[in-house]
């Protein structure tokens, strides 16, 4: 008797959230990774660098994985690989572009020569266990974006990464809408879907519309430098900012090690045309007027370490605010940047700079799909099942109803989170238990290190401050021989507090005398005891509840 085996496809990042993409698609003995990124620290995870996918469940059956297969080259679909490839090592598969971007991190991370990386044709297919997977070109904010189409032993799956349908592309091919036609006649069993852009009406703007803009910019701007922030891997923006400056007479700079990395690397591949000598390097600066330079920076998100915003706070080591400044952020705040963008811009104007942003002028135009692009997507491939992805819940929810009203019945619909598995055939879709998920935390080299718990403890420090209590015993007497002294961080002022401390300090040797009376010779069940007595002292006088660490040294 036949045995009648499901595919499984389980989403490790990118449901519920922005950033960390990474979804699992297995079938029996056979799994292939579809993308595998990283996603920035929010405000309430101090000192962490990167937060990237929980990949236990992938650890234990890394036997059967076949490759990871990559969409397209942005830190949220490949930013997680280096840490993956040092706990999994498997091939990866991806577009002439993509892989150039995954060498360069695969460099400072000292795995290039230990990775076997496959660079793809779009509309080749490739085989990988169980699985053939063709690329298919769409539109997108970076060169070689492509969505998957994966033919499975119960039916095709087809994931669309991040895409746009773009009819006047600055270079590079129109999204294949043939194909998905063609895949949609022949029988589409599960689309999985981005939906960062879905709760936008109608379609999305060209990337020429920026170029014009730029146009107009520069020709209004002749007096003025101007400095502009943008995503580094924006190559078609760059490309038109470049076209702007070499028709202006301008020379460029670059600043920001990822910019400058990704222009060089997607010159040398020819997805960037460069006049000779429209670059200069960021030490001949001196050498023009400001009116004959345009800056090309990182920073378009407010990230603490960019260069625009090392520039705002006038610690950029070449570049300095100038009154004659025009800075243009060519970038919408990812959600989440708000705070930190609006930050930037708020101390740009105090140091006299015009500032030029998305509500001011048409200086930015989203990569991402509005709803009408969804549509005719949907109409095309005719999915017999559908799950939307890569999006905060409002977004996957809308993304659902608008599936809905383009007939995909509601039992086929899964709005997922990370971790739940999809079990699915040409008959039947169901959700079955879940797997192991969650956020990972780099801090330094440490990967995963960091728990919440530590997370919880830098919060608190930071917030409320530190009370270490040091007291030297004898232990065999159970006798305090010096002490208590009490250290303050981050609590309160000690020379202005001398009068709290002191008292603080008092409330600790009556902890330790009524240990003493008690027998309770325990340095454990001591300090649990100076710690609850100083918090509730420290709690009823300020209000405050900082961190209480006691510490017993042996004399």
């Amino acid at each position: 008797m036949k045995q009648n085996y499901k595919l499984r496809v389980i989403p490790l990042g990118g449901m519920g959230e922005v950033g960390k993409n990474l979804t699992v698609v297995e079938y029996r003995d056979d799994i292939v990774i579809i993308d595998c990124g990283m996603t920035f620290p929010e405000e309430d995870m101090p000192g962490i660098d990167v937060v990237i996918p929980d990949i236990d469940y992938l650890k234990k059956r890394k036997n059967k994985i076949r490759g990871i297969i990559l969409t397209h080259g942005h830190e949220d679909h490949i930013g997680a690989i280096p840490y993956f490839l040092k706990q999994i090592n498997t091939p990866v598969y991806g577009t002439r572009l993509t892989i150039a971007l995954l060498e360069n991190k695969l460099k400072e991370h000292r795995l290039l020569s230990k990775t076997k990386m496959v660079t793809v044709t779009p509309g080749k297919k490739y085989q990988l266990g169980k699985f053939e997977v063709e690329w298919i070109s769409v539109n997108h904010s970076i060169p070689d974006a492509c969505s998957l189409a994966i033919n499975t032993p119960v039916g095709r799956v087809v994931h669309t990464g991040d895409f746009k349908i773009d009819f006047t592309p600055i270079s590079g091919p129109v999204a294949n809408l043939n194909r998905f036609a063609e895949i949609g006649n022949e029988g589409c069993l599960l689309l999985l879907s981005e939906s960062t852009n879905i709760l936008s009406e109608g379609f999305s703007m060209s990337e020429r519309k920026v170029g014009e803009t730029f146009d107009r910019i520069f020709s209004l701007k002749k007096n003025n430098r101007l400095i502009i922030a943008t995503f580094a891997s924006n190559v078609f923006r760059v490309q038109q900012i470049i076209q702007a400056a070499e028709k202006y007479n301008r020379k460029v700079v670059l600043s920001g090690r990822s910019m400058v990395n990704v222009t060089e690397t997607a010159e040398r591949l020819g997805y960037l045309k460069i006049k000779k000598g429209t670059i200069i390097d960021i030490k001949d600066m001196h050498r023009y007027k400001p009116n004959q330079l345009v800056l090309i920076t990182t920073g378009s998100q407010g990230e603490p370490m960019s260069a625009l915003t090392r520039i705002s706070n006038d610690q950029h080591r070449r570049i300095k605010l100038a009154p004659n400044d025009t800075i243009i952020l060519s970038a919408n705040p990812i959600p989440g940047n708000e705070n930190a963008v609006n930050g930037v811009i708020n101390r740009l104007l105090e140091r006299g700079a015009e500032v030029i942003y998305k509500s001011l002028s048409e200086i930015h135009v989203s990569g991402h799909a509005f709803q009408n692009e969804h549509k005719l997507l949907l109409s095309l491939l005719k999915p017999k099942y559908f799950v939307p992805c890569h999006g905060e819940t409002r977004h996957l929810l809308k993304h659902a109803e608008v599936a809905s009203d383009l007939g995909v019945p509601k039992k086929n619909i899964f709005v997922l989170y990370n971790g739940q598995c999809l079990e699915l055939d040409q008959n039947k879709a169901q959700t079955v238990a879940d797997v192991v998920s969650g956020p990972v935390f780099v801090d330094g080299l440490g990967i995963g290190d960091v728990g919440n718990i530590v997370l919880r403890d830098r919060k608190h420090l930071s917030e409320d401050g530190l009370i270490a209590v040091v007291i030297a015993m004898d232990s065999k007497q159970g006798k305090v021989v010096s002490g208590p002294d009490i250290i303050s961080r981050g609590f309160v002022y000690v020379r202005e507090s001398t009068d709290l401390m002191e008292k603080a300090r008092n409330v600790v040797k009556e902890s330790l005398n009524q240990c003493d009376k008690k027998h309770i010779k325990e340095w454990s069940t001591i300090k649990n005891n100076v710690r609850d007595d100083l918090r509730n002292y420290v709690y009823k006088k300020t209000g405050r509840n900082p961190m209480i660490l006691p510490i017993i040294m042996d004399v």
